[in-house]
């Protein structure tokens, strides 16, 4: 604006000089300031365009670092619960297999149908259409610690999770047992479902060794997917040694009281 100002003002003084004409002088001073004007919109235009683009790369680079994320963390959780079980199933097909081919073959049979159930479960989370049901990784619980020659206690309470809470405990579910599984050496695991006042809790417990260090990735995973919902992940040694992992949602608005995982 300056420099518009003094060019107007040097076009008045130039026009008065020459012409020696007020009407030429208003003239020729008001068209160098529209002039003026106009230039200074359109760099300021191209200047937001630039902006604008710059701003559109960023955000377009900040989704593929978001889905690369997501797509990293639903294979995380899916490979490590799947592989596991596999890995189970497999150590129990070699023990059995000189004793009893009947059951040998049956344990194959569900290392296929894991198999099948893992690849389908990696189509659909990198297509961004997987979801977690609490029910079924509840069932797929019992199962996995079932095979892995442990004792699981499955207690629920309260009417039915909404469905972002149902999914978010799904895939803590997952994750819980597999980490049970592969670190713990228990014999028995808890697993906890209620509703509360002001949302809902989940807890898995077991009487293992307990935490060896600090949380992995696949905790830190579901900490961020809890975070996001406003909820908080507790992961740690339990009240009677072993591994304790809670997790609370709030936002469910049912009055449902508290029923406590007897210890």
């Amino acid at each position: 604006m300056p420099g518009i100002a003094a060019a107007s003002g040097l076009a008045a003084l130039q026009t008065g000089l020459i012409l020696s004409s007020p009407s030429a002088m208003g003239f020729l001073t008001l068209s160098v300031f529209t002039v003026s004007l106009m230039a200074l919109g359109f760099r300021h235009s191209r200047m937001l365009v630039q902006q604008l683009q710059e701003a559109r790369s960023e955000v377009a680079k900040l989704a593929a670092t978001d889905e690369r994320l997501r797509i990293a963390r639903d294979l995380h959780d899916l490979l490590g619960h799947s592989l596991s079980l596999i890995v189970l199933k497999s150590e129990v097909a070699k023990r059995i297999a000189p004793h009893d081919f009947d059951k040998t073959m049956q344990e194959v049979k569900d290392i296929e149908s894991v198999a099948r159930q893992a690849l389908a479960d990696v189509r659909e989370a990198v297509s961004g259409y997987r979801q977690r049901n609490l029910t079924e990784e509840l069932d797929n619980a019992r199962a996995v610690l079932a095979a892995a020659g442990m004792s699981p206690i499955v207690r629920t309470s309260g009417t039915p999770l909404p469905d972002v809470i149902d999914g978010l405990f799904g895939w803590a579910v997952r994750e819980g047992v597999t980490n049970v599984v592969r670190h713990s050496r228990a014999t028995q695991v808890e697993i906890g479902v209620s509703r509360t006042r002001k949302g809902a809790l989940l807890e898995i417990i077991d009487n293992g060794a307990g935490p060896a260090g600090p949380p992995g990735n696949g905790i830190s995973g579901l900490t961020e997917r809890i975070a996001a919902a406003g909820g908080t992940v507790q992961a740690g040694r339990g009240p009677d040694g072993g591994f304790q992992l809670s997790v609370t949602v709030p936002g469910t608005n049912v009055p449902q009281p508290v029923v406590p995982i007897p210890r």
